[in-house]
């Protein structure tokens, strides 16, 4: 693993795991589902820099190898991607979001956000917490690390899914917005075809 991949991977997730503290608020009540959601952001962090120390092997690829070379380019990209992200959604909410987001009582919204990053994925922190696992996988390959993302990926799918059917069934406003709002992004990537039906609907 090279060195500057492995610096701009750490300091993805420390990103990450410093949200709770630079931008989310921290009422309510944690809860037994963000704790099993959080924890491989932990996890991960161990695995790579024990894989960089050789501590842990490399059973998945060459090291050496082109392949492994260009995975690990790609997933350098995919890391400065993501926290370019994490950035921009965090310009884009005016009120800090709850941390444990997963209370319904916790984070009643006061409105509906659909610009800055919001304005192409309906999640995009999730999606910045996606492109930063797999950047992971692909610069530290390990089983461990791939089970790892996915079993995050599979988390923030379900955790995403429950919030867009609470929005959904608000009652007033929000519902009908966030329903409207679904029909022209994505969940995780944006929904190109749906933009550009949009567009033309709008220039005619």
């Amino acid at each position: 693993m090279e060195k500057s991949a492995l610096i701009l991977l750490t300091v993805n997730f420390m990103l990450v795991a410093l949200l709770p503290v630079i931008f989310f608020r921290r009422d309510g009540k944690l809860t037994l589902m963000w704790l099993l959601t959080a924890a491989p952001w932990g996890i991960a962090p161990a695995l790579f820099i024990s894989q960089y120390f050789g501590i842990l092997e490399h059973p998945m690829v060459i090291a050496d190898s082109v392949f492994y070379t260009w995975m690990s380019s790609i997933g350098s990209v995919l890391s400065a991607i993501s926290i370019g992200l994490i950035a921009m959604t965090m310009g884009s909410h005016r009120i800090p979001l709850a941390l444990w987001h997963q209370n319904p009582q916790d984070d009643a919204p006061s409105t509906i956000v659909t610009w800055g990053s919001y304005k192409y994925i309906r999640h995009p922190f999730y999606t910045a917490f996606i492109l930063a696992f797999t950047a992971c996988i692909l610069i530290a390959p390990h089983w461990s690390i791939l089970i790892l993302g996915i079993y995050t990926m599979v988390m923030l799918n379900h955790t995403a899914s429950k919030e867009e059917r609470r929005l959904c069934n608000e009652e007033g406003q929000f519902g009908q917005e966030y329903r409207e709002y679904m029909k022209h992004t994505g969940r995780f990537f944006p929904k190109f075809t749906a933009r550009r039906g949009a567009l033309q609907t709008q220039s005619n």
